[in-house]
Order: structure tokens, then sequence, then C-alpha cells
């Protein structure tokens, strides 16, 4: 084992784009470990959850890995986590999408549908305004733009908050509160900003 690449584990359960993610943080310079629950995690220094489609499902499938309290466990121990897309979402209380309940709950609030007239989904590249401080964002670039798929998101206010976007309203690009990290667009897809902040978590989980 290589000890300068730092064991992150991928969950796969069933709603990821696990070949891309893999892909990028092992560029991002992770030893990738793809782990059907969060309990075959035990021992990797850094969690990655994704998430593609509608909350609920990702949900439902959250449940085959050990559910919200096995996420909720994992950042209990200190450990950190970085949640992808709706991944981030499932961090939350609870979305509008459904509706559904019984989030990870790791963060208060809803996830909130797009709105302002805007096309949705919001698909394609956006430039983030990010919030002074943050570990994820650290050495991006101000007008670094990231790659977006979403109709629902986490509302712009909170202490969490590490970045905000704006299609149809000013939403929570991405979160960040001790060892639990979150991105609503897709670093994997994201071209070299996304690789940076990939390596950026990688470097937080050494």
């Amino acid at each position: 084992m290589d000890r300068s690449r730092p064991p992150i584990a991928l969950v796969d359960y069933g709603v990821g784009n696990l070949h891309s993610a893999a892909k990028a943080l092992d560029r991002a310079g992770a030893d990738v470990r793809v782990v059907p629950t969060v309990a075959e995690a035990a021992g990797a220094a850094g969690l990655v959850v994704p998430g593609v489609g509608a909350y609920g499902a990702c949900l439902e499938g959250l449940g085959t890995a050990g559910g919200p309290a096995a996420v909720a466990e994992w950042l209990a121990g200190g450990r950190p986590l970085l949640g992808i897309c709706v991944g981030m979402q499932l961090l939350f209380e609870a979305s509008e999408e459904g509706p559904v309940t019984g989030g990870v709950g790791a963060l208060p609030g809803k996830v909130r549908r797009l709105g302002g007239g805007v096309k949705i989904p919001h698909i394609g590249w956006n430039q983030v305004t990010v919030r002074r401080g943050s570990r994820l964002f650290a050495g991006l670039p101000d007008d670094a733009r990231f790659y977006f798929v979403h109709s629902y998101a986490p509302e712009q206010d909170g202490d969490a908050v590490a970045a905000v976007c704006d299609h149809g309203g000013r939403f929570a690009a991405a979160v960040e509160s001790e060892n639990l990290f979150g991105t609503q667009f897709h670093p994997e897809k994201s071209g070299h900003a996304g690789l940076a902040l990939l390596g950026s978590f990688v470097e937080i989980c050494r």
C-alpha cells in the first residue's frame, strides 16, 4: 500500500457515478476503496457518499448501506465525509422532492426546488461564490466554475454553507462543517477545478 495515498471509501449504494468518482479521486491522490456499506469503510481515512437522481430513491438506496444512522455515526467519529450532489442533500433533514423526510439530519433545514422562472433542471457549468476560510476550496480562484445537474438544492443560509451559486435564486453549492463536506455540483465532472477540490478533500483526509 502506498502510505502517501490516504484510503478513502466510496459507498456504492446503487445511485452514484461510481466509475467517474473513483477515477477522479484516484487522480486526486486517494487510495480508493469501493464499499457496499458504511460499516465496511472502517479503517478508511475518509468517506465519499455520491448520489444521482431523486432524494427519496437515494435515501432508500442508502438504507442498504446502513442508512442515515450509519452516516451520522461516521460523522460522530470525527473522520471526514464528502457528499456529492444528492449525497450532499441527504445530509440535511428532508427534501421538498416527494416530499421526503428522514435524512441524516447532520445539517438543519430542507432541500428545496429551484425557482425564479429559470430552466430546470439546472444543467451545465456555473460559477460559485466561496465564503472565506473554506478548506475544501483552498487555493481555487474566486471565479472557479463547476458542473451542475440538479433540480433541488439546499437553501443558501446557514453557518455550514461554504459556497453559493445562483440559478433562479441563490442556493448552497457547497457545505462545510468540521469533518462534514458536501458539494451540490459534481467535482468528478468539473475538470481541473473539480480535481483540485477533491485534492483538498484528500489532503484533509491525510
